[in-house]
């Protein structure tokens, strides 16, 4: 990571870790937090996540996302998605879906 990254980054960690506590702190459940928290990496620039990510060979941006529950062991994700502002967001709505 280049020098003059390194504070975006830490304030983007912040933002996103201020945005999960915030969650659990009004007795949210973990996956909601952990959704939150990456929501707002998604979306800020800084991170090569979301709207921030690199292009692939073909010039176009592909995301993929996976949520996982410990406690179930079920995951769900999505894989090389397109115009997506939050995969992370489509990767929840697949988990209680997926078979354990």
């Amino acid at each position: 990571m280049p020098d003059d990254m390194v504070e975006a980054h830490i304030h983007g960690v912040r933002n996103a870790l201020a945005a999960g506590w915030s969650v659990l702190a009004r007795g949210g459940a973990a996956l909601d937090a952990i959704e939150e928290a990456v929501v707002i990496m998604e979306d800020d620039e800084t991170f090569d996540a979301g709207r921030g990510s690199f292009l692939n060979r073909d010039g176009k941006v592909q995301l993929d996302a996976l949520m996982m529950d410990g406690s179930t062991l079920r995951a769900g994700g999505v894989g090389c998605v397109e115009r997506l502002r939050n995969p992370v967001r489509a990767a929840r709505s697949v988990l209680p879906r997926s078979m354990g």
